[in-house]
């Protein structure tokens, strides 16, 4: 009964079978375990810091990773040109960020968001920074690229904006070198509101964190849909040879109609 499962073909679909399936179980389990990994990394990037922790050097936490980023980092120096950031929004409001470059005792420079105002980004409107050797704590964030959320990336800002806070962005406006990473000062002075740490890139439940769990979804069902056919073509294969067993299948010429069994008739001529 069960010969056929040696023939040719069903070698082909018994490979394929033995192949499919584990294959997309291994790659349902892949994105299911991404989709973990963002989820324990935005619990973690959203978790408390403790309240007495102590802010580390600067260099000691560099490059940035999912580990440092929002880290309290140290450093000093003084501070040098101001940028202003538009079109950032702050609790659901219009505003744009307080930027200055502070020159560190090394020679290099880290943007330093001094804070937040709400409105229309105004030169006039934002304080100065202070002079001379200052000490600036404040959390570290990488740096931002075009694609990062809420950054302005379209150009053609007026002289003195930046929409992308990144050394990139800023290699040609600065005659020095640059920190890859940028300072969120959270107890700032002069009226600005803190501008709050961002969880790192790809860490948060956004739209691919859930499109890993749909892919996981997907694969999974891919693989019971494969078990589906192999069974169905099995049962068909079964109940064909049972059929023909029982005699139920039908003869040539009874499969052949009795349209064709006229033709036939007719073309053999009349009976004598």
């Amino acid at each position: 009964m069960h010969r056929f499962l040696l023939t040719p073909r069903w070698w082909g679909i018994n490979v394929f079978v033995a192949l499919a399936v584990p294959v997309c179980l291994f790659m349902g389990t892949w994105q299911l375990g991404r989709f973990e990994d963002r989820v324990e990394t935005h619990r973690q990037a959203n978790e408390a810091r403790p309240a007495d922790e102590s802010a580390a050097p600067l260099d000691s936490l560099l490059p940035v990773d999912k580990q440092t980023s929002g880290r309290l980092a140290s450093v000093a120096g003084q501070y040098a040109e101001q940028l202003l950031v538009p079109e950032r929004r702050l609790d659901g409001k219009a505003g744009f960020y307080v930027l200055t470059l502070l020159k560190t005792d090394s020679g290099k420079a880290v943007p330093v968001v001094r804070g937040w105002l709400p409105g229309t980004a105004d030169p006039g409107r934002a304080p100065a920074a202070p002079t001379g050797r200052v000490e600036v704590t404040g959390a570290l964030q990488a740096s931002e690229t075009s694609g990062s959320k809420g950054v302005h990336s379209r150009g053609g800002l007026p002289a003195g904006q930046l929409g992308v806070i990144g050394a990139a962005s800023l290699v040609n406006l600065v005659p020095y070198e640059l920190y890859d990473a940028w300072l969120t000062v959270q107890a700032p002075a002069d009226g600005l509101t803190p501008v709050p740490a961002q969880a790192p890139s790809n860490t948060g439940l956004d739209l691919k964190a859930f499109q890993n769990l749909g892919y996981t979804g997907e694969w999974f069902v891919f693989a019971a849909f494969v078990l589906f056919m192999w069974f169905r073509l099995y049962r068909r294969e079964v109940e064909t040879l049972r059929d023909a067993e029982a005699g139920l299948l039908p003869t040539d010429g009874a499969a052949a109609g009795p349209e064709r069994q006229q033709v036939r008739a007719s073309a053999s001529g009349p009976a004598e």
